[in-house]
């Protein structure tokens, strides 16, 4: 028998149906990008040809989750897919209470409301866009604790997702542990490149706010990612299905937002899950001002049923290794071409690093926006931009200038092909080899909140 033969991964699916794409030419996607303003965000979906925008509710449901769809209990109160899902959430996630909203920041409008008072710090391994909008909103002031690797794309710790204890100890010291409501985790940090916290890590943060009295939030959007990445580098773990390590990572937390429109699968939903019962108390109440009754949350019985069923596939082991192998792939064909990314490869997309891909444009004339700009004029991928224009502007009115300045191409789960994969690499390729007459853009329209999803640009001369 021959040695040494390569053992690929494959999907552990089959398609049942596909949906047919648009082809653009060269001059339907240059009009597109200036009717857009030069904003990803704003092209209109049918000028797509491969959507890399996001990962967020653009996912493939399973054959289970569409028959569950038909199993919706459409009652206004006690749906019986509630307590399903409330069941699941239990069982795969160890959280006592749930409280279901629309989607993720719809648990974070609520929880900021009831943890959150002016003047309160709120500690986390990186900023998101909508989680620090909604703390700053309530009152409060994020403080980033992250590993200082997490800032440097070419740094390849494994764990760049795990917090700096000793950032945390000096602002409970400066602030004291009254002002810090909670300190805010997300695994696999998004705005990091998709990197995980290590279960070391988690549990020397939980050991920290345990003897000051402090709660975690766990920002749990794509913690069966995070889980892989523990299976896959932590010592001890190599053996553990991802499902108990989610459960783990859960268990060192006291309450969680959940976009459940990412790891589980669904197109719409989230929710708020926490052991406190008067946090409960009070969620439940405030949901029925913001989302809906305290048993549908702004969903509808069917999308209940979709989210319980996606949580069960999310934490399947060969669901997630093919799920990140996808997405090492992708990053891998990208360094075969010399494109610049962030390193290590994370979880749910690939992180071009803008500041090296276009070194001559200053980050005032928004690289990373130019490149998604560009990536989509070349083949018409969408991506989108995660770098200045993300990170908006402090209370003060003044930009964030943050070190990462990146191109985002996330990859839905269970949508695309390898070949899909290699017509991404190769259109980055060629915008990288032309790099040196690309020019930046200026924005001429900034709305108010998350600029991000509306601004407009226009190219400069």
């Amino acid at each position: 028998m021959p040695k040494n033969i390569k053992h690929s991964w494959a999907e552990p699916y089959k398609m049942k149906m596909v949906e047919l794409l648009k082809m653009t030419t060269p001059a339907q996607r240059k009009r597109a990008l200036q009717e857009a303003g030069y904003n990803t965000f704003l092209l209109r979906s049918e000028d797509v040809y491969i959507d890399l925008l996001t990962d967020s509710g653009t996912s493939a449901m399973s054959d289970r989750q569409w028959a569950g769809m038909m199993l919706g209990d459409e009652a206004y109160a006690g749906s019986r897919n509630f307590y399903n899902l409330e069941k699941t959430v239990k069982e795969v996630y160890g959280y006592k209470y749930l409280v279901p909203t629309h989607q993720g920041r719809g648990a974070e409008n609520i929880l900021s409301k009831i943890l959150i008072k002016k003047g309160d710090i709120i500690p986390g391994n990186m900023y998101f866009t909508t989680t620090r909008l909604h703390q700053e909103l309530s009152g409060g002031k994020f403080e980033d604790i992250i590993i200082d690797e997490a800032h440097d794309p070419d740094n390849e710790f494994p764990f760049k997702g795990n917090v700096d204890l000793n950032k945390l100890e000096k602002l409970i010291k400066k602030y004291g542990a009254k002002k810090i409501p909670y300190v805010s985790i997300a695994t696999s940090v998004n705005m990091a490149g998709g990197q995980p916290i290590s279960m070391k890590n988690l549990k020397e943060l939980r050991a920290l706010t345990k003897k000051h009295g402090i709660r975690i939030i766990h920002d749990m959007t794509r913690v069966a990612e995070n889980a892989y990445f523990i299976q896959q580098k932590e010592k001890g773990y190599e053996s553990k299905p991802v499902k108990e390590i989610v459960k783990e990572i859960c268990s060192l937390t006291d309450g969680a937002t959940m976009s459940a429109k990412k790891d589980a699968l669904v197109n719409i939903g989230g929710f708020l899950a926490v052991n406190d019962w008067d946090v409960f108390e009070e969620a439940r109440n405030l949901v029925v001002v913001y989302e809906g009754l305290h048993t549908y949350g702004g969903l509808a019985g069917r999308d209940m049923e979709a989210m319980a069923i996606g949580i069960h596939e999310s934490i399947s082991d060969d669901h997630i290794r093919a799920r990140v192998g996808q997405v090492i792939y992708l990053g891998n064909q990208m360094m075969n071409y010399g494109v610049p990314i962030v390193h290590p490869i994370g979880g749910h997309g690939i992180f071009v690093d803008a500041k090296k891909f276009l070194p001559h444009i200053p980050q005032d004339h928004f690289p990373a926006q130019t490149l998604a700009a560009e990536v989509y004029q070349d083949s018409g991928v969408r991506t989108m931009e995660r770098g200045i224009v993300s990170a908006g502007r402090k209370p003060n009115g003044e930009n964030y200038h943050p070190k990462l300045e990146l191109a985002r191409f996330t990859i839905p789960r269970r949508v695309y092909t390898q070949a899909h994969m290699d017509v991404i690499a190769e259109s980055a390729a060629r915008v990288y080899e032309r790099r040196k007459q690309i020019k930046g853009l200026k924005m001429v329209y900034e709305p108010r909140y998350l600029r991000f999803f509306q601004a407009r640009f226009e190219k400069l001369k």
